[in-house]
């Protein structure tokens, strides 16, 4: 592997600074830009060099933020460019959403070459709205694990693979794996709540709707990007298709689509107004998706 010597760096690194520097003096009425991502307008900033960085090239520091460049240690490290990472997901970088995956098929496989299996998963962990009234409320997350055809699984766990790794990328593994759960809990709820008591309901699409969710806010926060409101137009088009499904096709339950997507605004937005920009951010992240979980459990038991 070529590796670039410790003098490139710096120098790149100081003609970044010097002309971030000298388009800020000569106009500070221009919104920043982060200087990885041109198209993405942003408040934050490297607390050590002052460039402007958006939420996925900040990392987090002992006080603030820093740029990918700041945050290397000398002599031990090299900066990975996102062009290199990003939009290329891999185990190594969002292990979560790869594991939910695997598990989420090998339930699947398992149950297909064992129909005994296959009905003792799904009286263990459908969720039965009247079986959820009974007590049982560990169902509404428990759901999500059960798919009951191959393209319903197809479909699902390939949504989970567009938009699931490049989010457990910008925001942590565990602050995704809590944000997942948090929607999966939150379509259950939804289910349990508005639906007939006699509905039995399985599939991830409360979690998936709930990481569609989170990529609208952010695509929101960036409509004032051309980058920004090519995504969100897109993901508006995509998601009027999604809601306009259960209208044409019989057996979805959208009451479930609409809690995730619901609890992943939330729980997005809850991000952007509490963590961004803070030195244990991702800490902050996991905290609030536990809460939103937690929320959503509490609302089934006192329903």
């Amino acid at each position: 592997m070529r590796r670039q010597s410790s003098r490139a760096k710096t120098t790149e690194h100081e003609t970044a600074v010097r002309r971030y520097r000298s388009v800020t003096m000569s106009d500070s009425t221009v919104t920043p830009t982060c200087y990885r991502h041109p198209d993405r307008a942003t408040r934050l900033s490297c607390t050590s060099c002052g460039k402007p960085i958006c939420v996925e090239c900040s990392h987090d520091a002992s006080v603030g933020q820093k740029c990918p460049e700041c945050s290397v240690p000398e002599g031990r490290s090299q900066v990975v460019h996102a062009r290199r990472t990003v939009g290329r997901p891999s185990f190594q970088t969002s292990p979560v959403s790869f594991v939910i995956m695997g598990v989420t098929i090998a339930v699947f496989v398992a149950g297909y070459l064992s129909p005994e299996l296959d009905q003792t998963l799904f009286e263990r962990l459908a969720q039965a709205n009247f079986l959820v009234a009974t007590g049982e409320w560990y169902r509404i997350f428990t759901a999500a694990l059960l798919h009951g055809s191959i393209m319903h699984i197809f479909f699902n766990m390939y949504a989970l693979y567009l938009f699931g790794p490049r989010l457990e990328q910008q925001v942590g593994s565990p602050a995704f794996l809590s944000l997942y759960v948090a929607a999966a809990g939150a379509g259950g709820m939804v289910s349990y709540a508005l639906g007939p008591l006699n509905q039995v309901s399985i599939g991830a699409s409360g979690a998936i709707f709930g990481l569609f969710g989170a990529w609208i806010f952010v695509a929101w926060k960036m409509r004032g990007t051309p980058g920004g409101r090519s995504m969100f137009n897109q993901l508006g088009v995509l998601l009027a298709i999604n809601l306009a499904l259960p209208l044409l096709v019989s057996g979805i339950d959208w009451r479930a689509h609409l809690g995730g997507l619901g609890a992943g605004i939330l729980v997005a937005w809850l991000w952007s107004l509490l963590a961004v920009g803070k030195p244990n951010a991702r800490v902050i992240r996991t905290v609030i998706a536990i809460a939103v979980a937690a929320g959503a459990l509490a609302v089934t038991i006192v329903v």
